[in-house]
């Protein structure tokens, strides 16, 4: 007990001196104190070098190419005795941190420490000491006891060896050589991968680098770097940096601030003696390429990361700003970060905890995590506020009159001509009819369904609105192939389960190819937003719906069977013009321009007018207007037709021109509504 009770009052200097957390290496010591002393830090191999003499204790490592002609000096404490040391090796900042007694020094941090050789008096002759008490251990590893001795080498491993300024150069300019060689279409993707696991090396390196300053840049072509220490302090602040002008390119420049809950975030997870950010800048979108083919501003590409942190979820957002030239109207930024797909290989760009703010010549973009950031350039319509007001209103009350039109005409539909021939048309009327009604309930409710918290609700809106749209399209292409079936084909071929085959079709394959977009990824239905600009500023905000989230799907499901059914329909219209030119009565032409109109509304003809949103300009949006009035009373038009061709055939003056009438008019075996 009284040896015991010695050793903790035995006078060690500093025993106190080892509370620091997170080193990657600890070596400690006893070292008597005879006379005046100090440390010399100073170049060596590639090892951690510990040399104890009387004069100095003096620690080697390997130094910049620059600074290896000088050393540092440190004074020790005046007071004589034995002190306890301990050396402090954190590899992801690359520094040593010596604690002697109760002194701390930073080695290599202070550059008015260096001393350049040949400007001190030469040496004098230094006698070897031992080391009493030598203990060491590594991250993770057991505390190793060692015998004493006056000088201690510690191999660094390869992970542990010194990176150089022209390691890193040497690194960036096989990236940009890599970047410049043209993709092969059919390996494409498999070179991305090869490019961002490259990219990834080069961070590494990028955390090692011995640095000259605080803040260095690297690279002179297609990547460029730049390493930001930030040393620890009680009360972090915020990190601003701006980069250099850039000229002849769409983005001139950018600027970061950093929030100081960053580095809080760091110091609550013991990182110690610095932290180290690093940027990369990217003016190539090879390697970010996602399936979408999305174009970036400016190829511009900026990664920012904080060494050995991952960072999300932060109480302030990391600020992008993006300098560019004034963006045209039609199109709307979007700040977007590159989400890696491990599984797959690949990536896509999305905007989850990112917040845009455009105005004028720059771009702000507001995330709450770190990683590869840019600016997504979306296609958008030229609509200032004033005309989406306007269209929302011709929307929903045209919607709202179609619906309840729509309902009226079914119900008067199903107690007309119980003929067999006029049975099927009046069936094919009525469900068509129905699709309408579908299509304009499920678009008057999705903005409400969009503005809730519910993401499932909104799915669930998106993909039923997508039925309805496809159904309508769907039983327009029947009406088509019924008006053919009626003026073409010689013969009436009826069986008694053809109706059941046409709502199988109607019905069946919109439901079809919904649950197959559905299962392919449930993310393809959900909140769709649609940019609108205000008409001062220029600055946009989104109108959001629930509707299908992917352009690919929409382009290529819906624009692609319309363009179908519209050509199918017009071939159809145009027979039907041909029949009506060749009657040739005269005394009739009210009666064939009412009856080519109805026909126009029932096989969607009107809806080509969508194809004129690819336009720009004021040609645009008169189109908007057009097909806005028209197809959202579609119902209530096809309602209004119905019954000005009734009366007309009611107020035929002769049997004759009533017989004409009968031709053009619905219930006809040579038309459509009746």
């Amino acid at each position: 007990m009284k040896v015991l009770l010695l050793l903790l009052l035995s006078p060690l200097q500093g025993v106190g001196a080892s509370g620091h957390r997170e080193e990657d290496f600890c070596f400690c010591g006893d070292r008597n104190q005879t006379q005046n002393s100090s440390v010399i830090y100073e170049h060596g191999p590639a090892t951690i070098t510990i040399e104890n003499t009387a004069q100095a204790l003096i620690i080697k490592r390997p130094f910049l190419p620059n600074r290896r002609n000088s050393y540092y000096k440190y004074s020790l404490p005046p007071a004589l005795g034995r002190y306890r040391f301990c050396l402090y090796w954190f590899k992801a900042n690359r520094t040593l941190r010596l604690v002697y007694g109760k002194q701390s020094f930073l080695l290599g941090g202070d550059l008015s420490s260096s001393i350049t050789r040949g400007k001190e008096s030469q040496k004098t002759e230094r006698t070897s000491t031992p080391i009493f008490n030598v203990s060491c251990i590594s991250k993770g590893g057991k505390n190793t006891s060692l015998d004493s001795a006056s000088e201690y080498f510690f191999p660094a491993s390869p992970e542990s060896m010194p990176v150089w300024e022209q390691d890193v150069e040497e690194q960036l300019t096989a990236l940009d050589s890599l970047i410049a060689q043209p993709l092969a279409p059919a390996a494409g993707a498999t070179e991305q991968r090869m490019l961002r696991r490259k990219l990834g090396e080069l961070e590494k390196t990028l955390a090692k680098v011995e640095l000259e300053g605080q803040n260095q840049t690297f690279g002179k072509a297609t990547v460029h770097a730049t390493v930001l220490r930030v040393q620890p302090t009680w009360a972090p602040r915020h990190l601003a940096f701006a980069s250099q002008r850039e000229e002849g390119g769409e983005v001139h420049g950018f600027a970061v601030d950093l929030p100081s809950s960053l580095f809080v975030t760091a110091k609550e997870r013991e990182e110690v003696v610095e932290h180290r950010v690093l940027l990369v800048d990217i003016n190539n979108q090879t390697m970010f390429q996602d399936e979408n083919s999305s174009h970036v501003l400016g190829d511009k590409v900026i990664g920012i990361s904080l060494v050995d942190t991952v960072v999300a979820n932060l109480s302030e957002p990391v600020v992008l700003t993006f300098f560019h030239d004034q963006l045209p109207r039609n199109v709307t930024p979007l700040c977007v970060f590159w989400q890696e797909d491990t599984t797959a290989g690949s990536g896509s760009w999305d905007s989850y905890g990112c917040a845009t703010a455009t105005g004028g010549s720059q771009t702000d973009c507001r995330c709450n995590h770190l990683t590869y950031f840019a600016v997504l350039m979306v296609s958008s319509p030229e609509i200032t506020y004033i005309h989406r007001d306007y269209l929302s209103i011709i929307t929903y009350i045209g919607c709202l009159i179609s619906a309840l039109a729509s309902i009226c005409t079914i119900f008067f539909l199903y107690f007309r001509s119980k003929q067999r021939d006029q049975i099927t048309s009046m069936h094919i009327h009525m469900n068509l009819l129905g699709a309408i009604f579908l299509l304009d309930v499920t678009f008057l409710i999705s903005e409400h369904l969009a503005s809730s918290s519910n993401e499932a609700v909104c799915r669930a809106g998106g993909l039923f609105l997508h039925f309805s749209l496809l159904s309508c399209l769907t039983w327009m292409g029947i009406e088509g192939y019924n008006l053919y079936r009626l003026v073409i084909e010689v013969f009436n071929a009826y069986d008694d389960h053809f109706l059941l085959k046409l709502c199988l079709v109607g019905w069946g394959l919109p439901f079809f190819c919904v649950m197959l977009i559905f299962l392919a990824s449930w993310t393809n239905y959900g909140p769709f937003s649609i940019p609108v600009y205000e008409s001062v500023g220029g600055k946009s905000t989104n109108a959001t719906i629930c509707w299908i989230t992917s352009p690919l799907i929409h382009n290529v499901v819906n624009l692609g069977l319309f363009s179908l059914v519209f050509l199918f329909n017009s071939v159809m219209l145009g027979a039907m013009i041909r029949e009506i030119l060749r009657q040739n009565k005269k005394g009739h032409k009210l009666k064939h321009v009412l009856a080519l109109f109805g026909l126009s509304i029932l096989l969607g003809i009107p809806w080509v007018l969508v194809f004129f949103s690819f336009t720009s300009g004021v040609f645009r949006l008169v189109s908007l207007y057009i097909f806005t009035i028209i197809n959202s009373l579609q119902g209530f038009l096809i309602f209004l037709w119905y019954w000005t061709m009734v009366l007309q055939a009611r107020k035929s003056p002769d049997s004759q021109s009533s017989s004409d009438s009968v031709k053009l008019q619905p219930n006809s075996s040579q038309s459509h509504l009746g």
